[in-house]
């Protein structure tokens, strides 16, 4: 009984509300929309939490965090213990707690949601999400984040190529086992998407940079500038003294539309908008570096949370009509609804149930103009959702300076002639033995996007963790280095 009356009392709890800045005052800077909890606001929403047995929030999670174990720790006060929860499973919990859907993983599965309660009341789930963020924040800015004790350099070199979510969390366990490790990327930087595709009022860079600063403290190489396929083959890595590679080059290659006037001026891959918009010129590639200007009328063609990601840096980059174009209707949008809702917030118009048709462009070959045509929806596709029809004579132009093209990434292709051995499939992705991410050729190992498809930042970050175990696994059967 007296069980039952500490989860009625839980159930009790209401959510408590997340602050966070003001629309007509974020769109003015680029610091993070969400201010976070303070620490007694923290406890409460922690205690919200009816520490379920079964814990299927827990299950939900990609890398299979103990959130009801952190929570319980944190309502009593203990924010660094909660902390050490999260990171004893997560190699970047502040950034999965600010990036992850949480809606359709942890919280989605989260009991008090659906709980019956005596007044019959509904509330939300637990803040799962802005919990973690808070306490690994906390722990970050007010203790340091620990760091393990490293066992003796056992003498094996382990090239990672791609320096994103994935391989971070390869990196860093591999160096925990005293493996030396060292992360390739194209880009100047090392972080991949959390650096070169998220932008600052979703991820602050501190906070990725403070994490950069910890790989760096247990040992991990960087090297930039360097595109694997151009610059440096699997075979090249092999030849320069690594006894194992990882591929986690992900999945960065912009979807485009083919459609008349694509080469016009003003039209830009979703990915060189959000790093020019966001980035410092220093960070980017020298061909990237003159500042962008999205004029007053900027369109997004996409319906996910990279085309909100650029309506809302069009936004703050100062354009004063900023519409989003998408086929279906927001019900079938694959992106966050929290993400739509602070575009709409922001001044964002959407014009639902629309294609473009091509583009228009002025003499000296700039885009002044998006052609469109209205959609109805027909019978569902092989997704699941209902497939759009074109309604005849709907077309209409939107003005427009500039455009970003924000539809899907795929892998890029010159994997094939980067890595002799290795296979892929049609898409361009990865071959790999599903229990030990080794791929067709022995010693190479890949995981994330590059294998899975475009998809989370947590689950790049759970394959990075697993496949970092299998190739600890194969370094150990390899013959010790003193007999070769």
């Amino acid at each position: 009984m007296a069980k039952d009356t500490d989860i009625q009392r839980r159930l009790a709890i209401s959510r408590v509300p997340i602050n966070k800045q003001a629309p007509e005052v974020r769109t003015k800077n680029w610091d993070e929309v969400f201010l976070g909890f303070d620490l007694e606001a923290a406890k409460t929403e922690a205690m919200r939490c009816i520490q379920c047995p079964t814990a299927p929030c827990q299950q939900a999670c990609p890398v299979g965090n103990d959130i009801p174990g952190a929570f319980k720790l944190l309502e009593i006060g203990d924010v660094n213990g909660a902390a050490n929860v999260f990171r004893e499973t997560s190699n970047l919990p502040e950034l999965c707690g600010r990036l992850c859907p949480q809606e359709r993983l942890c919280e989605g599965e989260c009991v008090v949601a659906f709980a019956i309660r005596p007044d019959m009341h509904q509330e939300p789930p637990v803040t799962i999400g802005k919990l973690e963020a808070f306490v690994t924040d906390y722990q970050r800015k007010n203790f340091g984040v620990p760091l393990p004790v490293l066992p003796a350099p056992t003498g094996f070199k382990v090239a990672v190529v791609g320096a994103g979510p994935a391989g971070m969390a390869v990196a860093e366990e591999l160096a925990k086992q005293g493996h030396s490790a060292t992360m390739f990327d194209a880009w100047p930087e090392p972080g991949g998407v959390l650096l070169y595709g998220i932008p600052n009022f979703k991820l602050s860079k501190d906070v990725l940079q403070d994490k950069l600063t910890y790989l760096d403290k247990l040992g991990v190489a960087f090297v930039g500038n360097t595109w694997i396929g151009k610059d440096v083959t699997i075979d090249d890595l092999f030849a320069q003294g690594f006894h194992s590679v990882f591929v986690g080059t992900g999945a960065g290659l912009g979807g485009q539309l083919a459609l008349p006037g694509e080469e016009f001026k003003g039209i830009f891959a979703a990915t060189e908008f959000l790093v020019r918009g966001n980035l410092r010129p220093e960070q980017l590639p020298e061909h990237m570096r003159e500042p962008l200007d999205p004029g007053k009328h900027m369109v997004v063609i996409g319906g996910g949370d990279t085309s909100m990601d650029c309506v809302r840096t069009a936004v703050r980059l100062g354009a004063e009509h900023v519409t989003c174009v998408y086929r279906r209707t927001e019900t079938e949008m694959l992106g966050r609804q929290e993400e739509r809702q602070h575009a709409r917030d922001e001044g964002v118009n959407f014009e639902f149930l629309t294609i473009p048709l091509r583009f228009i462009g002025d003499a000296d070959g700039h885009v002044t103009g998006v052609e469109c045509q209205k959609m109805a929806l027909g019978e569902p596709d092989e997704s699941g959702r209902r497939r759009p029809i074109p309604v005849p004579h709907s077309d209409f132009i939107i003005e427009a300076d500039t455009v970003a093209v924000a539809i899907g990434y795929n892998a890029d292709p010159i994997i094939n002639d980067a890595a002799p051995g290795v296979e892929t499939n049609r898409w361009n992705l990865i071959e790999v033995n599903k229990e030990t991410f080794m791929t067709t050729r022995a010693g190479v190992f890949a995981g994330g996007d590059n294998v899975n498809g475009a998809d989370l930042v947590v689950t790049a970050l759970a394959d990075g963790r697993r496949a970092a175990s299998a190739i600890h696994d194969y370094l150990e059967s390899l013959p010790p280095l003193s007999l070769r």
